[in-house]
């Protein structure tokens, strides 16, 4: 198969879908590679690393694309590359498509056939190729928050952890999962006070067995999220329902509940977001203000630490990238269920639920 790794265009999205190493492995089993130039750079890979394992580089994007029968991407294709997908062309990437109706029409319009990252799920319900960037997403949300309760980015002037004679700040997670469990061991670590809510009692029960005695586990319900936000000094969204939008936990009117300076981290941006007033920004641009309170919504949080997040997340999409090569997307999807549940468009057909119901489209069963 002939397989291509563009550029990512997002902006600063300074990850990419292969490594050098990923590369080996696909040509040592006879497959074409073909690399953007300088598309590995920002996370620290030459070109001449990509050659001497195997690889083509092509000068443009627009090569890459009309070479490759597969695209392994990292982030969604943005406007200027929709025209670029061919029909029938497998692209494998994050797609978040529940968050934009604009990119579910133009890859029903390609005609391609969309795997997406994020709902590629194992039998255990879990999701092997997201976990590794709420890993990391979930780690960056405290460090984010931390920097921007600091009185010059407008925050609260609050030092997470404190300094003895002076107490800790509060942080509020919502949701227990990977983002919820990775934030609140980077939030206790610094000696915070935290509070984690969630619904699913089994993930409450791990929280208070594994975390430490300054990690807090709370049912949430609306009644006990606006009683924490009064009080709370960085609030992370880290809810997930899997393909579809993120749930609006926190709404407008809460605001005013909140301190002067409060800082709100929501990771579950890409869903759309878990609190009513979250829009889409960037790292160049990562912050707003709404009534006196400071939001971060980074798109593309692991983008900053490109390095670690490409390692972290080829490690985990390699597997499946040499599965498709070697059978086609239709075999491999054939004989492995959890690549299947990847399947979010094929040549202008949803086949994943939760997109159609998004849009109120049209939904083929797969």
């Amino acid at each position: 198969m002939k397989i291509g790794v563009p550029i990512e265009l997002k902006n600063n999205e300074n990850r990419v879908g292969m490594t050098p190493s990923g590369v080996f492995e696909l040509t040592k089993r006879n497959h074409e590679v073909f690399v953007q130039k300088n598309a590995g750079f920002n996370s620290g890979f030459l070109d001449e690393d990509y050659v001497d394992a195997g690889a083509t580089i092509l000068e443009t994007i627009e090569e890459v694309y009309q070479t490759a029968e597969m695209i392994v991407k990292v982030k969604e294709p943005i406007e200027p590359e929709y025209g670029l997908i061919k029909p029938d062309q497998v692209v494998f990437t994050y797609f978040h498509f529940a968050s934009s109706e604009a990119l579910t029409h133009a890859m029903i319009e390609s005609k391609s056939v969309c795997i997406a990252y994020e709902t590629v799920e194992d039998t255990d319900g879990t999701l092997p190729l997201l976990i590794p960037m709420s890993e990391v997403a979930g780690r960056m949300s405290v460090q984010q928050g931390a920097k921007y309760l600091e009185k010059p980015i407008k925050g609260r002037g609050i030092l997470l952890g404190g300094v003895p004679g002076v107490p800790p700040a509060k942080v509020l997670i919502l949701g227990a999962g990977v983002v919820g469990i990775q934030a609140a061991r980077m939030a206790s670590g610094l000696g915070a006070n935290v509070f984690i809510l969630d619904i699913n009692m089994k993930a409450l029960r791990h929280v208070s067995e594994t975390m430490p005695n300054n990690v807090i586990s709370e049912f949430s319900s609306e009644y006990n999220i606006r009683k924490h936000i009064k009080d709370s000094d960085l609030i992370i969204g880290g809810v997930l329902i899997k393909g579809a939008k993120a749930p609006k936990l926190i709404t407008k009117d809460m605001l005013k509940d909140m301190r002067p300076g409060t800082v709100m981290v929501d990771v579950a941006v890409d869903q759309g977001g878990c609190f009513e007033t979250t829009k889409p920004t960037t790292h160049q641009d990562p912050t707003y203000i709404i009534d006196e309170v400071v939001h971060y919504s980074v798109a593309n949080m692991p983008g900053a630490v490109p390095y670690t997040s490409t390692m972290a997340l080829t490690n985990v999409t390699l597997p499946y990238v040499i599965k498709l090569a070697n059978l086609g997307w239709e075999k491999a999807c054939e004989e492995n269920k959890s690549l299947a549940k990847g399947l979010n468009i094929v040549k202008g057909n949803i086949v994943y639920k939760e997109i159609a119901e998004a849009f109120d489209l049209e939904y083929a069963v797969s």
